[in-house]
């Protein structure tokens, strides 16, 4: 997994705390890895779940990308931010999952997703109706079907840009494309999801 390159040393981990436990753990400490697993696990697995669009899946793959981490640790040098890395793994891996056909795409369980960022949007204060509630739930698995329709390939780099607000030069490096080719991705992907999701109000990718 490593690039092979000692070009940024240390000066990279002191701007990535990531990569900074990364060489911790390169070094032999456990504790280091526990706090990235703890703290990228569950990112990750909602990331792959919008890929894979089956939760088991995500679980056995977020498993399977920590684990090529740990077995690379010997070798890492912080060559690039480690969320880079962690996504370049991920993606390859899900891609992988989605041409094998090893996901079976039956009915998609999206109300047992985990997503940290909906339920606090959804409780508030002035506490939504059902049928305020019904809405919210039904355009959110619009826009997550549209997503999800998607080629494989858009369909990561929308979803790192708009839900892990990565940047076209980090998506070229977990894609191994130019950012030209990024934005390329992402326009059509945009114009795909535009059509498809017009009757709905501008806010409806969030």
């Amino acid at each position: 997994m490593s690039q092979g390159v000692n070009t940024f040393g240390a000066a990279s981990a002191a701007l990535d705390f990531d990569a900074e436990l990364m060489l911790r753990v390169k070094e032999g400490d456990e504790d280091s890895f526990r706090v990235l697993l703890e703290k990228h696990r569950n990112p990750l697995v909602h990331f792959l779940y919008r890929m894979v669009q089956d939760q088991p899946v995500a679980e056995e793959l977020a498993q399977e990308v920590f684990l090529r981490i740990y077995r690379s640790r010997a070798t890492y040098e912080p060559t690039a931010k480690f969320t880079t890395w962690l996504f370049r793994i991920a993606t390859h891996l899900a891609l992988n999952s989605l041409r094998d056909g090893k996901n079976e795409r039956g009915q998609e369980r999206l109300d047992d997703e985990r997503d940290g960022e909906l339920p606090t949007r959804q409780v508030a204060d002035r506490g939504p109706t059902v049928e305020q509630s019904m809405l919210y739930q039904a355009r959110l698995q619009e826009v997550r079907d549209a997503i999800a329709s998607l080629p494989e390939k858009q369909r990561a780099a929308v979803l790192m840009h708009k839900y892990e607000e990565m940047d076209y030069s980090q998506i070229a490096k977990v894609l191994e494309c130019s950012e030209s080719a990024v934005k390329s991705l992402l326009f059509r992907a945009y114009e795909t999801l535009r059509s498809r999701l017009a009757h709905m109000s501008a806010g409806g990718l969030k």
